[in-house]
């Protein structure tokens, strides 16, 4: 009986152990999908409606209490700066560069770039 009895409480017991949901660090939101068609299918959604959706996204990343993800202010630095707002291109590369220190000379370069 105990040879049956144990087998079972440690499959229970992984069970248990993999129904516990796993905070995310990240709000993701509709970001991947918009950086995916924008790459797939260029020019499908006009460039300052990419802005609103992502700005909106992060409006409600704020309401969360959630960080913006890796990449997240590069890529709308990069919409405002096909838009021809370098000046808001500039600050959203800036934010990426502090919130993610390993993009600094990524950044620095798409900045410099900005400022022509």
């Amino acid at each position: 009986m105990k040879t049956i009895f144990a087998p079972c409480l440690l499959g229970l017991a992984l069970l248990t152990g993999c129904a516990t949901k796993v905070p995310t660090l990240y709000q993701w939101g509709s970001y991947q999908d918009q950086v995916y068609t924008q790459y797939s299918d260029p020019g499908k959604v006009p460039v300052e409606e990419q802005i609103a959706k992502l700005e909106a996204a992060y409006q409600k990343v704020e309401l969360k209490d959630r960080k913006a993800p890796p990449g997240y202010y590069a890529h709308l630095g990069y919409l405002y700066f096909q838009a021809g707002k370098a000046d808001l291109a500039v600050h959203a590369f800036e934010t990426e560069k502090t919130l993610f220190p390993e993009s600094v000379a990524y950044m620095d370069l798409l900045i410099k770039h900005a400022q022509k």
